[in-house]
């Protein structure tokens, strides 16, 4: 079966009782993985979406992942929600998909960040945002503008970005995962979340949002 079956964005089937579903899991029993797939699919999906540029590559992952948990499922110990165990496992998926197309050099970042000038005044100094640039954010264009300004990231910096800021996964995580040092992935999303301030400026800025 297809673990990224197909169902209306945004919707989601209802859960299943976790400790029944744990169960058929480990007995390997078949309607136990479509129900898997079948409860959890959508939300994967959405997960390994914002790491995968295309549609094909998130696919990808989401059935890479859920065949490496049925196939590791005896060492789900249950302390966590299937869905939080299941969520790592498409993350790394992802990533892991990302580290194997790394062949050429990244475009460096510095362009994106801020300079200043010998008596540290910067250079250009940041426009103040509208009020309303967060009520714009809801607005489907918006975060359609903000994503693609995120896609415009290097890779190095996107992913740190995407693990803190919206996994909302804390540092030491993200630094286990990425295999670096809390410091390193501290300075990555700073120098990230400049970047990406300096993309959305000209969207944000007062009277231009």
């Amino acid at each position: 079966m297809d673990p990224t079956v197909t169902r209306a964005p945004g919707t989601f089937a209802e859960l299943p009782d976790e400790g029944a579903l744990l169960a058929g899991l480990r007995a390997r029993a078949d309607d136990a993985f479509e129900k898997l797939v079948r409860a959890y699919g959508g939300r994967m999906l959405s997960v390994a979406q914002r790491f995968m540029r295309n549609e094909e590559d998130a696919r990808d992952v989401v059935q890479e992942a859920f065949i490496s948990a049925f196939r590791s499922i005896d060492r789900f110990q249950g302390e966590a929600r299937i869905s939080t165990w299941l969520h790592r496992i498409v993350v790394n998926a992802a990533l892991m998909k990302l580290r194997t197309r790394r062949r050429s050099p990244e475009q460096p970042i510095d362009p994106l960040l801020p300079t200043f000038l010998e008596d540290g005044h910067p250079t250009h100094p940041g426009r103040e945002w509208s009020e309303d640039c967060l009520q714009a954010l809801e607005r489907r264009e918006t975060r359609k503008f903000v994503r693609s300004c995120v896609d415009k990231l290097p890779e190095t910096y996107r992913t740190v970005l995407l693990l803190r800021d919206i996994e909302e996964l804390d540092t030491e995580a993200v630094a286990k995962i990425l295999e670096i040092s809390a410091n390193a992935v501290k300075i990555r999303l700073h120098r990230a979340r400049q970047a990406l301030r300096t993309l959305l400026d000209p969207r944000f800025a007062k009277g231009e949002a």
